[in-house]
């Protein structure tokens, strides 16, 4: 893409847009200040957050379109692909941007618990409403993060104090997005439906004969949600991740085909397994009995009760 711009560094973007640059590391680019600003395509080499009121209409996100509402939060990580391409408009925008160098992070808090912040790889769709007062909070520490970059004399301990800001943004979004999967849980029977419809789907078009047995990252598409949002939504729904769904729909298809009078040959070939011998692992993890003793318990004539 020609228009795509290189965000290689923390003060990338706020050179583009005119506005400063406080650390070679990390950035807080503070939106009302800039007054109209036109429209930039990111890839993104760095870790980058948005707190803002509003966000350019039909923005991207990798190759999906995205719209947000008014008080909402979105993350991206290095190498993703972030914004809207230059149509001419100019715009102003309110809220808040953080950008902040991997190299920054290294050896805190962030890097031990970023296997935690999953927001940062779910699709700007999947973004953050928050409630004013989560936003304020938001915004809040962004202020904080720039009045520790911009304080004159900077002390020695001025980077561990912008490390520790970010990472306590971080666990507030974390947290924030905890609130937002539990107001989900309304809408529980839908989603926990549309996750079976899928799978019944799945196997009702035969992809496991070109595909195998189903996979998350399948299931997340199919539900136009990204793996991560995915299954921390499922988890925070229903105790069990996506997986852990599949493996029982499995067991209980697996269980019904065996019944229909399938061998347990034909059944790991119906439910997509390359050899019948991963089938027979799967099923004695999962349902406790080896498939060839579930179907010769199926065969054994009923006992009469003693008289």
């Amino acid at each position: 893409m020609k228009d795509l711009l290189q965000i290689k560094h923390a003060g990338d973007y706020a050179v583009v847009l005119d506005a400063a640059v406080h650390h070679p590391l990390v950035n807080v680019i503070h939106y009302d200040e800039l007054g109209a600003i036109g429209h930039n395509l990111l890839r993104l080499g760095v870790y980058a957050i948005f707190v803002q009121d509003n966000f350019p209409t039909n923005a991207s996100y990798g190759l999906s379109n995205y719209n947000t509402s008014t008080g909402s939060l979105t993350a991206a990580a290095p190498g993703q692909i972030i914004g809207k391409s230059d149509d001419g408009q100019r715009v102003v925008y309110h809220g808040w941007a953080l950008f902040f160098d991997p190299e920054l992070m290294h050896g805190t808090a962030f890097e031990r618990n970023l296997i935690h912040y999953h927001f940062f790889s779910y699709n700007v769709n999947e973004a953050l409403h928050t409630t004013d007062e989560e936003k304020h909070m938001l915004w809040r520490l962004m202020e904080m993060i720039r009045a520790e970059l911009t304080r004159q004399p900077r002390s020695a301990m001025a980077d561990t104090i912008v490390q520790d800001y970010i990472v306590l943004l971080c666990d507030y979004c974390r947290l924030f997005y905890q609130r937002q999967f539990k107001a989900a849980v309304k809408e529980q029977n839908d989603v926990l439906s549309r996750f079976q419809q899928v799978l019944t789907t799945y196997y009702d078009r035969q992809l496991q004969h070109t595909h195998g047995v189903p996979s998350v990252k399948y299931c997340a598409s199919e539900m136009c949600l990204s793996p991560s949002y995915f299954g921390d939504l499922i988890r925070n729904l229903t105790g069990e991740s996506p997986m852990q769904t599949i493996q029982k729909f499995l067991i209980n298809r697996a269980k019904s085909l065996m019944v229909g009078g399938r061998t347990v040959t034909q059944t790991a070939d119906e439910l997509g397994f390359e050899y019948p011998q991963h089938f027979t692992r799967f099923f004695k993890k999962h349902a406790g009995i080896q498939p060839s003793k579930y179907v010769a318990s199926l065969k054994r004539p009923p006992q009469t009760p003693p008289g």
